[in-house]
């Protein structure tokens, strides 16, 4: 028995090192620092702060790290701090004794006691009110947690992992975030990639979601036509992997079996992702079906260029006025400022 099980951990490491760590897919090079960073953090007690895109797997990670790590055996509880209103936030995470508050009709255990042995995910902790932040801190600091309406501590033994889709920096600048409770969890910071830096893996993610979705629709789709692959790989996936699994679904039903189609996608997601060029070179070409701050802004560039960069001009050309042009073109350049620092936060 010992022997099975030292070779079933070394096959799950041979596995972690080819692009599978728990519910994580993926081969390309910022996937496998991810999983380096996973196997190295997950042996330890430290908390953990994963940042990246919505949609990208920010709760997967935290799973991966709670399965690698010595506390495998006990609780995982993911509350989700953006889900819950203010009014019962405390309660969720620290419970509350009967009669503490009108609808207490009895003592209910919060996060921190379910998840005691065993690990803690936090997740959108941006979300969370600055003043349970506070008390969020003391309890992580004190390992002690104190009931609504309680008149004791009680000592709790919890890894605390934590999860937002803001920049973490940002989310402090906004006094989204406190900086004491910012520091105290990013003791080790994993940045989850978008889908669109590492496309390599969609042929891989795909294959791993068909297999879940035929399992639960009762389907035989047995893969994706190249149509469709050229296609995902052209796409921008701002909904990252969460779209992607989305736009299977609903195409895994509709094909049944076989290879998914071209036309087994929405309409409006099978035109081809937009491109700029054109000819003559003052001729924008647009595929049906494109969302309209995508055309808009690349109609304006494309003027801007025909005008030889003379915003005066180009306004002009447009119907603009000169400081509704350059209001659009902050707007643009913010966006995009925005969605770098994302991915390479």
């Amino acid at each position: 028995q010992r022997r099975l099980y030292q070779d079933a951990e070394g096959l799950r490491q041979q596995l972690s090192y080819q692009g599978v760590l728990g519910d994580l897919v993926g081969s390309s090079p910022p996937m496998m620092e991810i999983y380096s960073l996973i196997r190295q953090v997950a042996p330890t007690s430290a908390s953990v702060l994963i940042s990246g895109e919505s949609g990208t797997g920010k709760e997967l990670v935290a799973r991966a790290i709670h399965g690698q790590s010595p506390r495998r055996d006990g609780p995982f509880v993911a509350i989700n701090c953006a889900a819950l209103p203010e009014s019962l936030m405390e309660s969720e995470l620290f419970g509350h004794e009967k009669g503490s508050f009108t609808g207490a009709v009895g003592r209910h255990e919060g996060c921190f006691q379910q998840a005691n042995n065993g690990t803690l995910l936090l997740d959108e902790i941006a979300e969370m009110p600055l003043a349970t932040q506070a008390k969020l801190l003391r309890v992580i600091e004190e390992s002690k947690v104190r009931r609504i309406g309680g008149s004791s501590d009680i000592g709790v033994s919890v890894r605390v992992l934590a999860a937002t889709n803001r920049p973490p920096q940002q989310a402090v600048a906004d006094k989204h975030l406190r900086e004491d409770l910012f520091y105290r969890l990013n003791v080790f910071h994993v940045v989850l990639p978008p889908l669109r830096d590492r496309k390599q893996d969609i042929p891989a993610i795909a294959s791993a979601l068909l297999i879940h979705l035929n399992k639960k629709h009762g389907c035989r789709v047995t893969g994706l036509s190249p149509e469709v692959l050229d296609w995902f790989a052209g796409s921008s996936w701002p909904g990252n992997v969460r779209e992607l699994r989305n736009l299977l679904e609903r195409a895994v039903i509709l094909a049944g079996e076989g290879e998914i189609q071209l036309r087994h996608l929405p309409r409006l997601a099978a035109p081809k992702p937009m491109v700029a060029q054109a000819a003559p070179d003052n001729v924008l070409q647009v595929p049906v079906g494109r969302p309209m701050n995508e055309v808009e802004e690349a109609y304006l560039r494309l003027t801007l260029k025909h005008a030889n960069n003379n915003r005066r001009r180009a306004a002009e050309m447009l119907g603009l006025c000169l400081r509704t042009l350059h209001n659009k073109l902050r707007s643009y350049e913010g966006a995009n400022a925005r969605s770098a620092t994302g991915a390479g936060d």
